[in-house]
């Protein structure tokens, strides 16, 4: 039996010896893509190279990346879907291309894995008239050399052989993905892609284009190599397994939840243990429960956890129990598991307690209101006062045959987002504790320094956090590392050189995605609504903001960071003052 680690060493010594350097996975938080909450693949965190960027490990990279998709979270529970994943993954920046890949792809399988010929097939982009981009007729003949029958290889089409970029826009093109029959019988000759017992385990993604915000494709300058191989699917494949939860890593998770349930329903018991690992990973990430981003998928994968709990008959609180199992299987590769256990721990405590008051309450609601179809009303009392996310109603009315008003639902939460941001822009939103002539400038000066951070740290700062009194600034905001003494200089001065200027404080009210077209700072786009107030320092400042704030720089004094420290995992807090 082979394990999920021995596949990944075995595939990481491969690589290495062909020149590529090993680096660590990158955090499910992506640090440059503000289009998507977590990295969901190799690829992700290694966009500005593939654009061009120098790598510090050199041109031929490899590793095995932590990924989370949310887009198949209604398909887990059947024998392959995952919210959380490990990806192999081996990049060319530039350096090697087709012929070189291909040949490896072929040597790892059939020389390091042992797959027998007869149990591999591929699949080759088909072409597209309508973009102009060519059938990959070169992969389809480096494979067929290497021995590969004309019969195993099929042709597709943008749906199954083309790889986007990781958001909306990036590097792109066609890929050749590689299939294991895992049928009881001999495979037949001809591939029938169609066919479920064949399985893709491996993808070689060739980075020709990059794909622009009005959705042409262009050639890139640097022609990239980008490949991904399921680990918990090529593992249970490997071992002969028909699903991926029986793999060694995944089946004591399994064995946890059986011991503490009582019914044997199988899609139940794989979708908490899916759902508890990716919680798990997520939690390591020092991500909290919330109702927006992130912390919503984090809170609906945990209460759809204890649904299905209460489904099984699992009595208590139960959820860190598994992640205790989790911890303890995959520590050893993720060190960051044991390292934030405690926090892991007493978030899904707290998150289960808190949804376990009204789960049953909730759920009783449901019934009374399950005679007919849910309103969008309906389901909105079910989320504010019973804590269900709108997906969880959605699932329990599919039960029962019933349809939810999505659209009335989200006209609700959008009037209730409008009464609340009326509410905190009355006690002006962004952490401010009055309205002052003193806080206001102390808030603007805010802008001036998140602005001064992003010049000197980088451009992955981002406000994470904000407590404005008269007397000071309190600033929470995304940076990895304790700041030196000389960037805290850097920062003062680009402050006070803008303070010196005596710029206007120009606010000018656009639409949202007027705001976003100019670039505009918006950390928390989720309490703002169609129209937002834009505020503008001459041009080193643009930021949304809805509280008050001085008129001019010349106003504000001179500012004085007091304090840089840590506020939490990969966040710092700097306290400031005007003098």
């Amino acid at each position: 039996m082979i394990t999920s680690r021995e596949l990944k060493n075995k595939y990481l010594a491969f690589f290495k010896a062909r020149g590529h350097a090993v680096i660590p996975s990158a955090s499910l938080v992506p640090e440059n893509d503000p289009t998507v909450l977590f990295t969901t693949a190799g690829m992700h965190p290694l966009v500005p190279y593939l654009l061009g960027e120098k790598h510090p490990g050199g041109r031929r990279l490899c590793d095995v990346q932590k990924c989370v998709r949310t887009g198949d979270i209604d398909e887990v529970g059947d024998n392959v879907h995952l919210t959380f994943f490990e990806m192999l993954g081996n990049w060319s920046l530039g350096d090697y291309w087709k012929q070189e890949m291909i040949g490896w792809s072929f040597e790892f399988l059939t020389q390091e894995l042992n797959i027998p010929l007869t149990k591999l097939a591929v699949t080759c982009f088909a072409g597209e008239a309508e973009t102009g981009i060519a059938k990959d007729d070169d992969s389809a003949q480096i494979w067929m050399s290497l021995g590969v029958p004309p019969a195993r290889v099929a042709f597709l089409g943008r749906a199954d052989n083309w790889w986007g970029p990781a958001g909306q826009t990036g590097p792109c093109g066609p890929d050749t993905e590689m299939f294991f029959w895992t049928g009881q019988e001999a495979a037949p000759a001809v591939f029938d892609p169609k066919d479920k017992r064949w399985v893709e385990i491996w993808n070689d993604v060739f980075m020709q284009y990059h794909k622009n915000a009005d959705g042409r494709f262009e050639e890139l300058k640097q022609k990239n190599i980008d490949t991904g191989m399921g680990v918990e699917r090529t593992v249970a494949v490997l071992n002969g397994f028909d699903n991926v939860f029986a793999i060694p890593v995944f089946a004591p998770v399994v064995a946890k939840i059986k011991s503490l349930a009582q019914s044997d329903d199988q899609k139940a018991i794989r979708i908490i243990a899916d759902h508890l690992r990716a919680a798990t990973f997520m939690l390591a990430e020092m991500l909290e429960p919330s109702n927006v981003e992130r912390g919503y998928v984090l809170r609906r994968l945990i209460r759809r956890s204890v649904r299905y709990g209460r489904g099984l008959s699992i009595t208590g609180i139960f959820c860190h129990q598994i992640a205790e199992v989790v911890i303890k299987e995959m520590s050893g590769d993720y060190p960051e598991l044991k390292s934030k256990r405690d926090f892991i721990i007493s978030q899904l405590i707290k998150e289960e307690e808190k949804f376990s008051d009204t789960l049953e309450k909730g759920l009783k609601e449901f019934t009374k209101l399950a005679m007919a179809d849910i309103s969008g009303h309906e389901a909105f009392i079910l989320f504010s006062t019973y804590g269900f996310p709108l997906e969880m109603t959605k699932e329990l009315a599919a039960e029962k045959g019933i349809r939810v008003d999505e659209a009335g639902f989200e006209a609700e939460f959008k009037k209730h987002q409008e009464l609340s941001r009326a509410g905190a822009e009355q006690k002006f939103k962004g952490g401010l504790a009055d309205n002052s002539e003193i806080t206001a400038r102390l808030h603007t000066a805010t802008h001036l320094m998140l602005a001064a951070l992003r010049k000197v740290l980088g451009d992955h700062v981002l406000q994470k956090g904000a407590n404005i009194t008269a007397e000071r600034i309190r600033f929470d905001f995304s940076h990895p590392e304790k700041m030196t003494a000389e960037q805290i200089k850097q920062v003062e001065d680009l402050v006070n050189e803008q303070i010196a200027k005596k710029t206007e404080v120009i606010c000018h009210e656009v639409d949202l995605e007027e705001a976003k077209r100019q670039n505009a700072m918006g950390v928390f786009e989720h309490k703002y609504g169609e129209k937002v107030k834009v505020y503008t320092i001459g041009d080193f400042s643009n930021e949304i903001c809805g509280g008050p704030h001085a008129k001019n720089t010349g106003e504000l004094g001179h500012f004085k960071i007091m304090k840089e420290e840590s506020s939490s995992s990969g966040v710092r807090r700097i306290k400031a003052v005007l003098e």
